[in-house]
C-alpha cells in the first residue's frame, strides 16, 4: 500500500477519532506525526512522532523537522486554526493543511458571527445586542443599557463572550439565572475579558451540521444533537458537551424535512457569502460547524465554528463509508464531491473527572484509569464500538486523567437505543474514577424532544 504521513494536531477525544479513521484506511498506509496537548495513549500508540504543545512555533518546528515524511495536516482543536496554523505551516513547509486559514476562522467572534447572519441569514439570526467595553459606559449606564435591552426582550436572553469559551461561558434565562441581578453578575464576568452579546432566547431544540469543503464543494453531515448541560435532565453547568447521538439517517427524530432543508440552505448562504466569488481552497476542510435551534418560526442559527465538532464529529467518522485518507486527498485537490455515511445510528458517551462541571469541588483521590476491560468489549462488538481517551495522558505504564473530558465510548447500531445501549456498555467496562451522564440518547430524552416541537409548531 503507499505510505501517507499526516500531520495531526490534536486535543482530546476528537482527535483519537481522527487518528483512527485516517489508520483504518484500507488503501493507504497511514503514518501519523501527532502534534498533542499532552501524551494521548490512543495517538501515542499509532504515531511515528510525538511533540507536546499546541503553541504554533513548536507545531511549525515539528513539521519542519518531518516535512520529508508528511504528505498533508489535519487540524482539530480550534486554538491553533484561530492563530493561523495553516497559513504558518503552509508558508514555512509547503505542507497543505486541511482547516481554514487564520481569516476564515470565524469561531474567533461571535460578533463576527451575527454580524455574517444578519447580512446573508437574517432570517435565521435571533435578536442580539453588542456590549464592547471600548464604548467604556461607567458601571451605571451599562447596567442601565442591559435593563433597556432585557427589557425589550422581556429577560428572555442569552449572555456570550464574544471570544471562544468551548460553550461555557453562556449564560441562559432561566437555566443559569432567574433575576437580571444574577444575569449582570455573569455579564460583567464575560465583559471584563472582552465584548459580550446579549441575544434573543429561542425555543426549541438544538442539533448541528458540519460541513466538509474542498474550496469549491460544501457537503453536509448527517445531523447530530450534542448535550452540553453536565448532569442528566439537562441540569448543571454548560461544558464542552458530555455526548451526543446521530440517526440512522440524515436527520433526527424531532426534525422535519424542511428543518434540514433550511439547516443546508442556511449553510449553503454563510459559504457562499465567504467564498465570495470563484474557489476559496482558504476554505478548505471543516470551515462551517453549524449549531441550529429547531424553532417555532424555522431553523436558527445558535452559533459558527470552524473546526470539527467535539463530541459530534465522533459520531460521524466510525459510520463514514468512505476511505478518510482519500476524503482528506479529495478535499486537497478540489474533488470532495460528497460523502456517504452508512445507515448507522451513533451514542458517544464521556466519562469525565469528579471535578468536572461543578460534580465535586475537589476531588484528592487517584486519578488512574484503566481501559483494558472497555477495549475487550471490542471481541464482543467488533466494530460497533470506539474507545477514544481524551483528556488522559500516558505517564510511564499507567494512564491518569486529566481535568477535562477523559474518555469517550461510541456505540454503533441499526437504530439510537441500540447504539445507546452499547455506549454505555463501554462506559461501564472503564475503571477509574470518573463519571457520566446517563441519558444521553435516551428514549425518554428524545421523546421529550419531539414533543417539545410538536407543541411549539402547534
Amino acid at each position: 500500500m503507499e505510505k501517507v504521513g499526516v500531520l495531526l494536531v490534536s486535543y482530546g477525544s476528537r482527535a483519537a477519532a481522527i487518528a483512527d479513521a485516517l489508520c483504518r484506511s484500507e488503501n493507504y498506509d497511514v503514518r501519523i506525526f501527532d502534534a498533542d496537548k499532552q501524551k494521548n495513549p490512543f495517538i501515542l500508540e499509532k504515531a511515528a512522532a510525538q511533540e507536546i504543545g499546541l503553541d504554533t512555533e513548536k507545531i511549525l518546528n515539528f513539521a519542519k523537522k518531518h516535512r520529508d515524511e508528511i504528505d498533508f495536516g489535519i487540524v482539530g482543536p480550534e486554538g491553533p486554526i484561530i492563530d493561523g496554523i495553516r497559513d504558518v505551516v503552509e508558508k514555512e513547509t509547503k505542507i497543505r493543511m486541511i482547516c481554514p486559514a487564520k481569516e476564515y476562522a470565524i469561531e474567533r467572534s461571535k460578533v463576527l458571527q451575527r454580524h455574517l447572519l444578519e447580512k446573508c441569514c437574517p432570517d435565521a439570526n435571533p435578536r442580539f445586542k453588542v456590549f464592547d467595553p471600548k464604548d467604556r459606559p461607567g458601571k451605571d449606564e451599562l447596567r442601565k443599557d442591559v435593563w433597556a435591552w432585557l427589557d425589550e426582550l422581556e429577560n428572555n436572553a442569552v449572555v456570550k463572550p464574544d471570544a471562544p469559551a468551548t460553550g461555557k461561558g453562556v449564560g441562559v434565562w432561566g437555566d443559569h439565572f432567574s433575576t437580571r441581578e444574577q444575569l449582570f453578575a455573569h455579564f460583567l464576568t464575560c465583559y471584563e475579558h472582552g465584548a459580550v452579546i446579549i441575544e434573543e432566547k429561542v425555543e426549541g431544540e438544538e442539533f448541528s451540521l458540519q460541513f466538509f469543503s474542498d474550496g469549491k464543494h460544501l457537503i453536509a453531515t448527517d445531523a447530530v444533537r450534542d448535550y452540553k448541560r453536565a448532569f442528566d435532565g439537562d441540569l448543571g453547568a454548560n461544558t464542552g458537551g458530555m455526548g451526543s447521538y446521530k440517526d440512522a439517517g440524515n436527520r433526527l427524530p424531532f426534525m422535519d424535512q424542511k428543518d434540514w432543508d433550511d439547516a443546508l440552505e442556511i449553510g449553503k448562504k454563510i459559504f457562499d457569502e465567504l467564498k465570495g466569488d470563484g474557489d476559496s481552497p482558504s476554505l478548505r476542510g471543516i470551515p462551517l460547524y453549524m449549531a441550529y435551534t429547531c424553532a417555532r418560526d424555522g431553523v436558527k442559527v445558535f452559533e459558527i465554528n470552524s473546526r470539527p465538532g467535539d463530541p459530534e464529529m465522533i459520531n460521524l467518522l466510525p459510520v463514514l463509508k468512505d476511505d478518510f485518507v482519500d476524503v482528506c486527498f479529495r478535499m486537497l485537490d478540489g474533488t470532495l464531491t460528497g460523502l456517504n455515511f452508512a445507515r448507522k445510528a451513533s451514542v458517544v458517551t464521556y466519562a469525565v473527572p469528579m471535578t468536572y462541571g461543578g460534580y465535586r469541588k475537589k476531588f484528592s483521590g487517584d486519578n488512574k484509569v484503566d481501559l483494558s476491560k472497555a477495549y475487550e468489549l471490542g471481541k464482543k462488538y467488533h466494530d460497533s464500538i470506539r474507545i477514544y481517551p481524551g483528556s488522559m495522558e500516558l505517564r510511564g505504564k499507567e494512564t491518569r486523567a486529566l481535568g477535562s473530558r477523559a474518555v469517550c465510548a461510541v456505540g454503533i447500531g441499526d437504530d439510537i437505543e441500540d447504539a445507546r445501549n452499547i455506549s454505555l456498555d463501554g462506559i461501564a467496562s472503564i475503571d477509574g474514577a470518573l463519571w457520566n451522564r446517563w441519558d444521553i440518547g435516551s428514549e425518554g430524552h428524545i421523546k421529550k424532544s419531539i414533543e417539545h416541537m410538536k407543541s411549539l409548531r402547534r
